[in-house]
């Protein structure tokens, strides 16, 4: 059996590697691209709109909506970022019903990217809305001694974001060709139906914490840039 879509291999020369992983991730990018290009190419401001523009419309106020929850007063910042995320867990966790499908979020590898991506935004944000002495004193809260531990805090979150997508669908995978081999056709089935809301649980778990990490630094650099203000 085996546990990653990083052993499938189709090509490799040297260090270069073209493995499963890579080559689902580039092809849920390139649908995801398309489908949005269609889907976005005749938005009309009318009443009566298609049923794509609805869905996407759906989508898109749910994600605003949760961004606003979490904190963020102006979601439009970061539901590029956020949305993103969201947009292709969900699709790569819910690709499972396709037949030799493995999702490319089932790989170490790829939970890895993306919580980097986040370690990245996280900074990225906060030094936007303060500038970069602003975000650094926020390792200094509540004193200096913190230093130490809040930036273990900030690589420890990071791994853990990956680690705990990876093992949920890695082991939703394991279960189900486990299931396959020792029991009837049915209980499969219905393991595949409960990888879907995992899948789609995972995707929103993953996204709502890079949402409350970027909240973070975003309201530690308006509270010091307020103080700054206020001493001024």
């Amino acid at each position: 059996m085996k546990l990653s879509p990083d052993q499938t291999i189709f090509w490799q020369s040297g260090f270069v590697t073209i493995n499963l992983t890579i080559v689902t991730t580039w092809a849920l990018m390139l649908i995801l691209i398309v489908a949005a290009r269609l889907v976005t190419r005749k938005l009309k401001t009318d009443i009566t709109i298609s049923r794509w523009q609805c869905v996407l419309e759906i989508i898109v106020t749910g994600i605003n909506n949760q961004i606003k929850e979490v904190g963020l007063k102006n979601p439009k910042e970061y539901i590029g970022f956020i949305g993103t995320l969201f947009l292709f867990i969900g699709t790569a966790n819910l690709c499972i019903i396709l037949p030799g499908y493995t999702p490319p979020t089932a790989s170490l590898s790829t939970t890895t990217a993306m919580a980097l991506c986040v370690f990245i935004a996280v900074p990225f944000f906060g030094i936007q809305k303060s500038g970069l002495g602003g975000y650094l004193k926020s390792y200094l809260k509540p004193t200096f001694i913190m230093l130490p531990f809040n930036i273990i805090s900030e690589v420890s979150r990071t791994l853990a974001l990956a680690v705990r997508l990876f093992g949920n669908i890695m082991s939703g995978g394991m279960i189900v060709a486990i299931l396959l081999t020792i029991s009837p056709f049915i209980f499969p089935v219905i393991m595949s139906a409960l990888g879907l809301l995992t899948g789609m649980v995972q995707a929103y778990i993953f996204s709502i914490l890079a949402t409350v990490y970027i909240t973070a630094a975003v309201h530690n650099a308006k509270t010091d840039k307020v103080k700054l203000l206020t001493t001024k």
